[in-house]
C-alpha cells in the first residue's frame, strides 16, 4: 500500500485500488479552507491528507510513536507531497486538536469500497438461514506504557494505565469488522453495550458470543428482536426439559426452557445439545428449534469461528501494534485505534480473497506473512494476492491452519424425534435484576 508506482504496475489490485481511494477519501475529509475557517490566521502548512495518511503508512510499516510519524512527514516524506518543516511538537499539538471523525468516517468509506469486492470470496455455507454469521466480543486495550512523562508516578496495574476496551461486531463470512465502539471504563461488563453494538443489524442474523453474554434477559431480547444465537452454556445453569429430540450415548439435543425457579427464567424456549470428544463434554444453546435447520455439527462448526473475533483482535492489537500506544492522550490513542483499524479492514480483505482465488480455508492463509510481505510486494509494483495465491504453497504463505476442528457425531433424520406442533415455547418470564444494560421496551 505504498503509492501507486508511475507506470501504474500497482493499477487493478486491491492494493492499489485502495491506496488510489485512501488518496481521494482523505482529501475530502477536512477541506483546507474549512479549516482556514474554523481557524482563524495562517493556513496550515501540513494538509490533512498528508497527516492521516502518514498515521496509515505509520501504522503499515510499523512504526511505533508520534516521532515516527513526524520523521515520515518532516524527513523522508510522503507520496507526492513535499517534507515539511515541522517540529515534532507541531505535530503532537495536531494530533490532540485533530479529533476522530475524519478517521472514523474513512474507515466507513473503506468498508463500502471492499465489500463488492468480498461479495464473491464469502465463506459458503455458513447458517444459510441468516441474514449474516456475526461474532460479538470485546477487548481490553493495552495498558500505556509508564516511560510516558504523564504517567511515571502511576503504580504498575493501575487502571489509570488502561485507555478503556473496544467492542466489537465483526462479520464471519466477509471476515470484515461491522461495527466497533470505544469504551471508556474497561471493567465494564459486556452486556451493558451488547444491544447497542447490535442496533441496525438486519433482522435474522445469527450473533455467536462467549459465556461472558450470557443472560436471560438478553436472550429473549434477542429472540424478540427476531435474530438468532448459538452461546455455550454455562454450568451450573437450571433448566427444564420440554422436547427430548433424541439422546444417543453421549449426544442429547433438547428443548429446553432455562432457568427452573421462579426468580430467574427464560421466556422463550432454547434448544440444547450437548456431546462428548474424548474426555470433554461440551454443551450449546441456541434459539434455532429445529435440527434440520441447525444441526449439533453445525452448531459445533459455527461456534468454532467464533474465535474469528479473537484472531481478529490479535491482529490489531500485536501484528499492527496496538500492543504499542503511542500516547497517554485518549483522542491520539483513539486515532491509533482507527488507523489500525482501517489498515486491519484492508488486510482482512485481501486475505479471504486469495482464500478465495486459490480455494482454500482462509485461515489456511497466513496473516502473519501477509502483514509482513504485502507492504513490500506493492512497493515494488507487485500484486500481492496473485503471488499468493501462485506462491503461496510453494513458500507456505499458505499453509495448513492448526484451527481445531471437532468431529462430532452424525445423526441420522429418522433417529430425531419431531417436535409435537402443540408443544408450548413461551412462557411467563421473571428476569433477575443485573448489569446487563437498558432492555428495548416491547410494544404492547
Amino acid at each position: 500500500m505504498s503509492a501507486t508506482q508511475a507506470d501504474g504496475s500497482g493499477r487493478g489490485t486491491v492494493v492499489g485500488e485502495v491506496e488510489s481511494f485512501l488518496k481521494d477519501a482523505i482529501a475530502r475529509l477536512e477541506p483546507e479552507q474549512t479549516l482556514q475557517q474554523r481557524h482563524p490566521g495562517r493556513p496550515r502548512i501540513l494538509p490533512s491528507l498528508c497527516l492521516w495518511a502518514g498515521m496509515l503508512m505509520c501504522v503499515l510499516q510499523g512504526f511505533g510513536s508520534q516521532l515516527a510519524l513526524w520523521r515520515l512527514i518532516a524527513d523522508r516524506g510522503l507520496w507526492s507531497y513535499p517534507r515539511f518543516p515541522l517540529s515534532d511538537q507541531a505535530i503532537y499539538k495536531r494530533l490532540a486538536r485533530a479529533g476522530t471523525a475524519a478517521l472514523e468516517q474513512l474507515f466507513a468509506q473503506i468498508t463500502q469500497l471492499l465489500a463488492p469486492r468480498l461479495a464473491p470470496y464469502a465463506i459458503p455455507g455458513l447458517a444459510p438461514f441468516a441474514s449474516s454469521v456475526v461474532v460479538l466480543d470485546e477487548t481490553t486495550l493495552d495498558p500505556v506504557a509508564r516511560t510516558l512523562p504523564l504517567l511515571r508516578k502511576v503504580l504498575a496495574g493501575d487502571d489509570v494505565l488502561l485507555p478503556g476496551k473496544l467492542a466489537g461486531l465483526f462479520d464471519i463470512r466477509h471476515q470484515q469488522w461491522l461495527r466497533l465502539e470505544h469504551i471508556e471504563d474497561p471493567r465494564q461488563n459486556e452486556k451493558v453495550a451488547a444491544r447497542q453494538m447490535l442496533a441496525g443489524l438486519a433482522r435474522g442474523a445469527l450473533v455467536l458470543f462467549d459465556l461472558g453474554y450470557f443472560g436471560f434477559a438478553w436472550f429473549d431480547d434477542l429472540s424478540d428482536a427476531g435474530h438468532h444465537y448459538v452461546c455455550r452454556l454455562r454450568q451450573k445453569t437450571s433448566y427444564k426439559v420440554i422436547h427430548t429430540f433424541y439422546q444417543i450415548g453421549d449426544c442429547f439435543d433438547a428443548i429446553v426452557y432455562l432457568g427452573a425457579y421462579r426468580a430467574d427464567r427464560c421466556e422463550h424456549a432454547v434448544r440444547l445439545v450437548r456431546f462428548t470428544v474424548g474426555t470433554t463434554t461440551y454443551s450449546y444453546i441456541t434459539n434455532v428449534l429445529e435440527p434440520a435447520t441447525l444441526s449439533m455439527a453445525d452448531i459445533a462448526r459455527l461456534y468454532g469461528y467464533r474465535w474469528d473475533i479473537e484472531l481478529a483482535f490479535k491482529l490489531i492489537k500485536r501484528e499492527l501494534g496496538l500492543h504499542l500506544l503511542w500516547s497517554a492522550k485518549q483522542v491520539v490513542v483513539l486515532q491509533q485505534v482507527w488507523a489500525v483499524l482501517i489498515i486491519s479492514q484492508v488486510l482482512q480483505a485481501l486475505r479471504l480473497e486469495i482464500a478465495g482465488r486459490a480455494g482454500v480455508d482462509v485461515f489456511d492463509v497466513s496473516m502473519a506473512l501477509l502483514v509482513q510481505y504485502a507492504p513490500r510486494m506493492a512497493a515494488s509494483g507487485e500484486d500481492p494476492v496473485s503471488i499468493f495465491v501462485e506462491r503461496g504453497r510453494q513458500f507456505a504463505y499458505i499453509r495448513p491452519s492448526r484451527r481445531i476442528r471437532r468431529q462430532v457425531p452424525c445423526i441420522e433424520p429418522d433417529q430425531i424425534i419431531p417436535l409435537p406442533p402443540a408443544i408450548a415455547l413461551r412462557r411467563s418470564a421473571r428476569h433477575a435484576g443485573r448489569n446487563c444494560g437498558p432492555r428495548p421496551a416491547k410494544a404492547n
